[in-house]
């Protein structure tokens, strides 16, 4: 037990923490963007799912893990669109519309993935990844190098759109906009502006990033697909967003604080501590469920989250 408490094991948690939050902050963060417009959007995992196996593809037919990127953001976006178009347009009930995107993208990314590699026999594809990024001077720094400033491309993108989508969201016309959205949209009604259309665009801000965080779990970590990639990571940035109140800080420590649970649970089965393996895989969703319930009437949520509005009424 010991040897989880020498510093390269304390290292290898920490920069593991950092790297385990990078699809949970891009995911929760283009979910907020999609909330704060008033569209809940449940179908989080199947968006990242879609566009992990998008990047995967994409990466596998061009070589480039640049196409495999956009082509990932793309998908997240155009999953978002499918969505919006449910709930603004048709107005379907948004839990339901979330599940069903949901079981649309497990379905139709294992039928994608095997009908595209049906000719590959028993050779399992593989792709090339970001490679670790590390930061000139930074990373030299004692435990901070290595946990900071060691990490790749799409992490550090990702901790820059905290303050990003911070900035968006509270120090612009836009954001101030969308935020009017989800807690009163008869304002932006009543001032000759277009309620749908600024929800379809919110929902296309948030599936960019949705899509960023889906392509990090294959062209930014793993060489290989598989179904169910994402692993319940959808859900837990639906989590993250409930347990950070709304706000992009909050986001970023909720996050943090799933992926130290992850990290250490994955560094405690390494080093071989007789703990039982299926508690510490619950630890990250138990703690979900912790938090939820420690939030409940502290919510900032929108006031018209899930409400499809109606012009003309009151």
């Amino acid at each position: 037990m010991t040897d989880m408490f020498s510093e390269v094991i304390i290292i290898s948690i920490l920069a593991a923490t950092v790297r385990i939050a990078t699809p949970l902050i891009l995911a929760a963060l283009g979910e907020l963007i999609t909330e704060k417009a008033g569209i809940l959007n449940l179908g989080v995992e199947g968006v990242m799912l879609m566009s992990a196996l998008s990047g995967f593809l994409f990466t596998f037919a061009t070589q480039s893990i640049w196409i495999g990127l956009v082509a990932a953001m793309l998908t997240g976006a155009l999953m978002n669109l499918l969505m919006v178009f449910m709930a603004a347009t048709l107005k379907v009930e948004q839990v339901v519309a979330g599940l069903a995107i949901n079981f649309l993208s497990a379905g139709l990314s294992l039928f994608a993935y095997k009908a595209y590699f049906a000719d590959s026999g028993n050779k399992l594809p593989a792709i090339p990844i970001f490679s670790v990024l590390e930061i000139p001077y930074l990373s030299a720094i004692p435990w901070v190098g290595e946990i900071f400033f060691s990490q790749k491309l799409l992490t550090y993108i990702a901790f820059a759109m905290v303050p990003l989508v911070w900035f968006f969201l509270y120090r612009t016309t836009y954001g101030l906009e969308i935020r009017c959205l989800g807690e009163n949209p008869k304002v932006i009604d009543t001032k000759g502006l277009n309620v749908t259309a600024r929800q379809y665009v919110a929902m296309i801000l948030g599936g960019l990033l949705i899509g960023l965080g889906g392509a990090f779990v294959t062209v930014g970590s793993t060489v290989r697909f598989i179904p169910e990639i994402t692993a319940g990571r959808g859900w837990l940035a639906l989590v993250i967003v409930i347990a950070g109140n709304w706000k992009p800080s909050g986001i970023l420590i909720a996050a943090l604080l799933f992926a130290a649970l992850e990290a250490f649970q994955l560094q405690v089965q390494g080093v071989g501590v007789h703990i039982p393996y299926q508690f510490l895989l619950a630890l990250p969703y138990a703690m979900a469920i912790v938090l939820m319930a420690l939030k409940r009437g502290k919510s900032e949520a929108p006031k018209r989250l899930a409400i499809p509005y109606f012009r003309g009424e009151r």
